[in-house]
């Protein structure tokens, strides 16, 4: 554990960013499951909406440095890729 105050300080800061980085790599997994959900039941509009709700919240991610951008890139195209075939 922590010995000085500095440290105490970074110790929490460290907690809230795990927790909020948690957060949002949940968020993040839950669209792109929505997504594959739909591409795997062939429903095409529901796949597109699924996308177009999925991309802003990868990229508001990366943003973030929850994930890298190259990361972030690659699930979008590996989406619009599944949802086009």
């Amino acid at each position: 554990m922590a010995n000085h105050k500095s440290a105490v300080k970074r110790h929490a800061q460290s907690l809230k960013r795990r927790a909020r980085n948690k957060m949002v790599k949940s968020s993040l997994s839950t669209y792109i499951k929505k997504v594959k959900t739909a591409v795997v039941a062939k429903d095409t509009a529901a796949a597109q909406s699924a996308l177009a709700e999925a991309i802003p919240v990868i990229d508001k991610a990366a943003a973030k440095g929850v994930i890298h951008r190259n990361n972030a890139a690659r699930k979008v195209s590996r989406l619009s890729l599944a949802v086009q075939s």
